[in-house]
């Protein structure tokens, strides 16, 4: 039998041994969704006994992460933007880069706009505007059935009536007769080539759909630039996260398209992280 803290700190050794980055922080979130506990319990209670019903529980979690299936898809939750998600391996994990163009969209919106949110995914974008913006209207749209569904889900748990999905390749299935106040979207932007050098757990767990950008990471930028002036109102917005190393290109493709007042705004980190201009 093993404390809590004994557990804990056993969990963070074996996640270190297979290099996993933030292997304390893991091994306590693991051992917290079998028991509860919070921080200050832990503080306070680390030394009481772990039952071993939930030690066995506890080490089939951790083998799990060991193997670096990513932490969210083993709770099958994560946070964004205060909001709780449901995760699987059908959506990309949303990452706390992509609240920053949340919080670029947020800026731009007004009371009654109708917001399109492109290659929505887990639908962390739609859902979290149209949360914030109950008198707003939201589509997301996807091309994969099985992100539209895990995105319904999380419509459900987080009683977002306010947004819609539609299953679409990218504007194919839209009515030209409906217009949008923004378009934002998190596009698969990594060139392909780079795809096999990143994490095993980006690399092997993320959907692929939802990663590669072709050959150069920017073809997604390309489609939908050049489609998304026939969806925009006039001064309408078009908002992306990119990669890193994107701000140029992306901003030249919406210059190159009519595209005004564009902007770029850095993360947390001072990257760039967005671009958004108007119609």
């Amino acid at each position: 039998m093993m404390t809590i803290r004994q557990a804990v700190n056993w969990g963070t050794q074996m996640l270190k041994d297979k290099g996993i980055d933030n292997a304390e922080h893991d091994s306590f979130e693991l051992l917290s969704a079998i028991n509860g506990m919070t921080r200050t319990f832990y503080l306070i209670n680390g030394d009481s006994l772990l039952s071993e019903e939930n030690f066995l529980m506890f080490e089939e979690y951790i083998e799990q992460r060991a193997s670096h299936i990513p932490l969210q898809h083993i709770l099958g939750k994560t946070w964004f933007y205060g909001y709780e998600y449901m995760v699987n391996s059908d959506v990309l994990i949303p990452r706390q880069d992509t609240e920053i163009l949340v919080g670029e969209v947020i800026k731009v919106t007004r009371s009654g706009d109708y917001i399109l949110d492109m290659c929505t995914g887990s639908g962390c974008i739609g859902i979290t505007l149209a949360k914030k913006f109950p008198e707003c209207r939201v589509l997301g749209v996807d091309v994969s059935e099985k992100a539209l569904n895990v995105a319904q889900s999380n419509k459900h748990n987080l009683e977002a009536e306010n947004i819609d999905f539609m299953r679409s390749d990218l504007f194919e299935e839209l009515n030209h007769d409906i217009t949008f106040n923004t378009i934002v979207s998190n596009p698969p932007y990594i060139p392909t080539k780079v795809i096999e050098g990143l994490q095993e757990e980006v690399r092997l767990h993320d959907p692929i759909l939802a990663l590669d950008g072709m050959e150069d990471g920017l073809m997604f930028y390309r489609k939908i630039t050049a489609q998304a002036g026939d969806f925009l109102e006039t001064d309408g917005y078009l908002c992306y996260e990119i990669g890193a190393e994107q701000a140029a290109d992306v901003s030249d493709i919406m210059k190159k398209a009519g595209f005004k007042d564009i902007t770029v705004v850095k993360d947390l980190a001072g990257f760039d992280r967005v671009v958004m201009g108007r119609k």
